[in-house]
């Protein structure tokens, strides 16, 4: 009876010797103030009656003296555990703060606090703008710290977002500021949600009734793709393949019709005489024989000197060569094969590059005639060149012929191109309107990458990827050359009309992705 009187007195004790501690803590809660002489009830039993809590007497004084009780050292330094009503004091708010610290809501990649948190597959979460400028260097939609490929396309983690900006908020609205105030950053901003309002329309809209611009395109292309393919079934049964003998037939084995079809090809008036060819059953030896002489008397009568002179020079070409000399693509194709290919491909890939190549390299034969096709010699139109003379390519270009020529090399390459094979339209109608759609084309997606250069303020990087192209294209010229003679050439001419008509095919839908999402591009 006695234990049981003398445990509440030391709960009396214990709690007046606590109060004083709480009093500061406890006097901005909404908790009443402390009761002066009854305390909380003890959890060790119900209160003991008030007639035996009088008559008892208190626990001695020598115990109470000599050493307190246990929990007031604890009392002395730190406040109870929190109550109910604690949850509500800023006193005890504020001294959690010291526990989060910034490193714990910091970015693995610019190592500052989070700014719109994007978390990824993986579980790793970065600043938006971080994994935006990441996405634009690398292209890879992978992780920056551990490189797992992310699925789909990352969100802000709004929960994280709330708490960070909570108990952050200077510093997000300072670091906003900044991320806001920076071109570059907004454009990569920009560009990476486009890339993702892209990734989500090409997922679940695959069966979806509208299909907007890209399903038209789409159409577009399939139609075009099937035009292509009728021009090379129209090409391959005109006959065409039977005339390309010719450059690789010798000229004494030529047959009257031969003869009469390299005729033709010298030019509109070279017709005027093909009776005297037909009547006379010239063939290849007697082409052969033919002179100066021979041509002015009965039954040939070309009397025309400037006639005489073509014919004769291109006679002592087939004489010299021994095969009818390549005068329109496909018979240029049929004797060199494998420099038309590296032609089409490298002109199209890096026209400056190629172009230079043959200045270095092949003077005479290729690059001269191109120079004078795209530019010729500005001369008066006294005499009109008669229709099918060719002029003399081996000529020394002029410097005003030189002039026109390297600033159409450094600015616009690909209209060089276009300007040669707009010669061309009288003997190839449908190839020549392809290659100068093509170059329109390339010439269009070049001035789309260097506007991107300079709006990213990437401009600086030009030389660095002036050089990677260089060695780029020296390693797929090697390579070509390496692998070319044991390629079969049944898959050169796959090749080669895939580049020739399928190509602009392809860089119009790029062109068309360009107008449409400029941002979303790579430099």
């Amino acid at each position: 009876m006695i234990w049981q009187d003398t445990q509440p007195m030391k709960a009396d004790d214990d709690a007046n010797s606590s109060a004083p501690h709480l009093l500061p803590a406890l006097s901005e809660t909404v908790m009443p103030p402390p009761a002066a002489s009854h305390p909380p009830p003890s959890a060790s039993g119900p209160p003991p009656p008030t007639s035996n809590s009088s008559s008892s007497p208190p626990p001695p004084t020598s115990n109470s003296s000599s050493s307190p009780p246990p929990p007031t050292s604890n009392s002395s330094s730190s406040p109870p555990p929190p109550t109910s009503n604690s949850s509500s004091s800023p006193r005890l708010r504020s001294s959690a703060s010291p526990l989060i610290s910034e490193d714990q809501f910091a970015c693995h990649c610019c190592y500052d606090i989070l700014v719109n948190p994007t978390t990824l597959n993986c579980g790793h979460s970065f600043c938006r703008h971080c994994l935006a400028l990441w996405w634009e260097s690398s292209r890879k939609t992978e992780c920056p710290e551990c490189r797992e490929k992310w699925e789909g396309f990352p969100k802000v983690n709004i929960l994280l977002r709330d708490a960070v900006e909570r108990l952050f908020q200077d510093v997000v609205e300072r670091r906003r500021a900044e991320i806001h105030g920076n071109p570059k950053t907004s454009q990569c901003l920009l560009a990476f949600q486009r890339y993702g309002d892209e990734q989500i329309a090409r997922g679940p809209t695959r069966n979806s009734p509208r299909r907007g611009a890209g399903g038209f395109f789409s159409g577009v292309l399939t139609a075009l793709t099937c035009v292509a393919v009728v021009l090379l079934v129209y090409h391959w049964s005109s006959g065409d393949g039977v005339h390309d003998l010719l450059v690789s037939k010798p000229v004494s084995k030529w047959t009257p019709e031969e003869v009469l079809f390299w005729l033709e090809n010298l030019g509109a008036w070279a017709s005027l005489y093909k009776d005297p060819f037909l009547q006379e059953n010239v063939n290849g030896r007697l082409l052969l024989m033919l002179g100066d002489e021979e041509l002015t008397r009965h039954p040939y009568n070309i009397e025309n000197l400037t006639h005489r002179r073509a014919i004769l020079a291109e006679l002592d070409r087939v004489k010299e060569l021994g095969v009818k000399p390549p005068q329109n693509l496909w018979e240029y194709k049929a004797v060199n094969a494998g420099k038309s290919l590296f032609l089409l491909y490298s002109l199209k890939s890096s026209p400056r590059l190629t172009m230079l190549y043959l200045y270095l390299f092949d003077y005479s034969e290729t690059f001269l005639p191109f120079l004078h096709t795209c530019c010729p010699p500005f001369s008066p139109a006294s005499q009109p060149m008669e229709d099918g003379l060719l002029p003399n390519n081996q000529v020394h270009p002029t410097w005003h012929q030189w002039a026109e020529f390297l600033v159409k090399y450094l600015l616009l390459p690909y209209q060089l191109i276009a300007e040669f094979a707009w010669d061309w339209l009288s003997v190839h109608y449908w190839t020549s309107r392809f290659i100068i759609v093509n170059a329109v084309l390339l010439s269009v997606l070049e001035g789309c990458a260097l506007w991107r250069l300079y709006s990213r303020a990437a401009i600086r990087s030009l030389p660095q990827k002036m050089w990677g192209h260089f060695w780029r294209m020296f390693s797929q010229g090697f390579a070509f050359a390496l692998f070319w003679p044991v390629t079969p050439q049944f898959v050169c001419n796959c090749l080669f009309y895939w580049a020739l008509y399928f190509n602009p095919i392809i860089n119009i839908d790029l062109v068309v992705q360009q107008v449409l999402h400029p941002d979303t591009q790579v430099p």
